[in-house]
């Protein structure tokens, strides 16, 4: 069975000490792994909550985002080195946390839009940074793995077409791909295409619901998301990824205006799904 994590977005985007009841709790579900989101600049806390959370016999995975001030993709030579700072900072604090795994749509700014489709000196641009991300991630063991979002969050990479024309041109080891059900959903024609598309490079998974709720309660293709990472012998993480409003800043900063499901339904049930439909497709 793969490992399953949980993305504590749904309560908080900062690594506090708030969060250890959280992670146990997430321990006690049954959960292998808990994946934090890296942003908040107090580094003590994060060599805490690493310290904490590996106690517990969990492992670590982080996500992060980029800004309009620190996008990969900027002409200017002197954003894309803050780019590549902000990269190498994420590294370490993830390093701190414990994570073999960076994800997250780090490929360019966050819902900063060209009003124009993307070019090719864009990808070229993208994956110089990255490359040079892949290198002092390898120094720490670290795997990156970026992540197609949705049309009206990214222009880049929406689709596994995009982002694997972006991750041959990096062409380093330790920067892979991710898959997120909740963006394929809107992208892609078919999602086991698509799997199977990223599958040579496919190194993180996040389940999410097509409403970002609990996975199994929407209408994202679940039976065929599973077979095909089965077919494909798909071996890393299944991370659930749902979000709330818990945090307002942070919801606010995605476009999240309600409540798609309680963190603790989400988490509990969201579990139970995974598991289930491991066994019945034999992932």
């Amino acid at each position: 069975m793969n490992k399953i994590g949980f993305n504590v977005l749904a309560w908080s985007a900062a690594v506090s000490d708030e969060l250890k009841p959280i992670i146990e709790r997430l321990k006690t579900i049954g959960y292998d792994g808990v994946e934090f989101f890296v942003g908040a600049p107090d580094e003590k806390a994060y060599k805490e909550i690493g310290s904490f959370t590996k106690g517990l016999g969990l492992e670590s995975s982080t996500v992060f985002v980029m800004g309009p001030d620190e996008n990969p993709i900027d002409p200017d030579a002197k954003i894309r080195a803050k780019a590549l700072d902000k990269m190498k900072w994420t590294i370490d604090r993830s390093h701190d946390l414990g994570a073999k795994i960076i994800c997250g749509p780090f490929h360019s700014a966050f819902s900063t839009f060209a009003q124009r489709s993307p070019n090719e000196d864009e990808y070229n641009r993208s994956a110089e940074v990255l490359y040079q991300a892949g290198e002092h991630a390898k120094q720490a063991g670290i795997v990156l793995t970026p992540e197609a979002l949705n049309r009206f969050e990214c222009y880049l990479c929406n689709t596994m077409d995009q982002l694997l024309h972006l991750i041959t041109k990096i062409n380093h080891p330790n920067v892979r791909a991710m898959f997120d059900t909740h963006h394929a959903n809107i992208e892609e024609k078919n999602l086991g295409d698509a799997i199977r598309k990223i599958a040579p490079v496919l190194g993180h998974v996040h389940i999410s619901e097509n409403d970002r709720g609990t996975p199994g309660s929407g209408h994202v293709p679940w039976d065929d998301t599973f077979a095909t990472l089965a077919e494909i012998n798909y071996k890393g993480w299944l991370t659930i990824e749902g979000f709330t409003r818990n945090d307002p800043d942070f919801a606010n900063s995605i476009g999240v205006w309600r409540d798609f499901s309680e963190p603790w339904e989400m988490a509990e049930n969201g579990f139970k799904f995974i598991k289930a439909m491991g066994e019945k497709h034999g992932l």
